[in-house]
C-alpha cells in the first residue's frame, strides 16, 4: 500500500511482528554479548595489570664530570675500587669468588660484588647513559630488574638520576639502601680521590 510520501508500506502483520520480535531479540542478545565480552576484558585487565609494582628513584650529585662518572660506572678496574670502599666489603658480600667484570658493549655482561650481582647492558652512551638488566643471584631464575642512570651535568658537577624498576615484591627498602651504602656513597669517595 502506497501512502502520501510515497512509501510502500505494508499493513503489520505475523511477518513483520516475527521480524521485529527477532530483530528486537539479536538487539538484545548482541548487547548481552558485547556486555559480557567487555566484562571479561576488565576482568582480564585487573588480574593483569599490577597497579602496586615497586620502583626506586634517587637522584645524587657528584664532584666530577659525566665523563668521569661514566668511566668509574663501565670500567671494571674503576668500579671495583667502589666495591672496595663500599660497605658490602664489610658486609662480606664482596670480594667473592668472581672478580669485577664489566662488559664495555651493548648486551655484553657484568659481575659485581664478588659475583653476588650479575646482568647485561641494554644501552650504553658513553657520558650521557647506561641502561642494565640486573639482578641479584639469588633472585628466581631468569628473573631480571631494569637499573637506568642518567647524568646530567649541571655545571662542574654530574647529576646522577637512577630508576630501578622490575625487581621482587618487598625488596625496594633492601635495595634503595644497597645502592645509597653500595654504589652512591663509595662513588663519591672514589671520584674524591679517596
Amino acid at each position: 500500500m502506497k501512502t502520501t510520501d510515497g512509501v510502500d508500506r505494508q499493513p503489520l502483520g505475523q511477518g513483520t511482528m516475527r521480524r521485529q520480535l527477532l530483530g528486537g531479540a539479536s538487539f538484545a542478545l548482541g548487547g548481552i554479548a558485547f556486555a559480557s565480552i567487555a566484562g571479561a576484558a576488565r576482568g582480564i585487565g585487573e588480574e593483569e595489570v599490577s597497579h602496586s609494582a615497586e620502583a626506586i628513584h634517587q637522584e645524587v650529585v657528584f664532584k666530577s664530570s659525566r665523563k668521569r662518572v661514566y668511566e668509574v660506572l663501565s670500567d671494571a678496574k674503576e668500579f671495583d675500587k667502589v666495591v672496595k670502599q663500599g660497605a658490602a666489603v664489610e658486609s662480606g658480600m664482596a670480594p667473592g669468588n668472581k672478580p669485577t667484570e664489566i662488559s664495555k658493549v651493548v648486551g655484553g655482561t657484568f659481575t659485581i660484588f664478588g659475583g653476588h650481582i650479575i646482568g647485561r647492558h641494554l644501552e650504553l652512551l658513553p657520558g650521557v647513559r647506561i641502561v642494565q638488566a640486573w639482578r641479584v643471584v639469588d633472585w628466581k631464575a631468569g628473573l631480571y630488574s631494569i637499573a637506568r642512570f642518567e647524568l646530567a651535568e649541571p655545571g662542574s658537577d654530574t647529576k646522577l638520576i637512577f630508576d630501578h624498576t622490575g625487581f621482587p615484591q618487598g625488596q625496594a627498602e633492601h635495595l634503595a639502601q644497597g645502592w645509597r651504602i653500595n654504589y652512591w656513597e663509595p662513588l663519591a669517595k672514589v671520584l674524591a680521590g679517596a
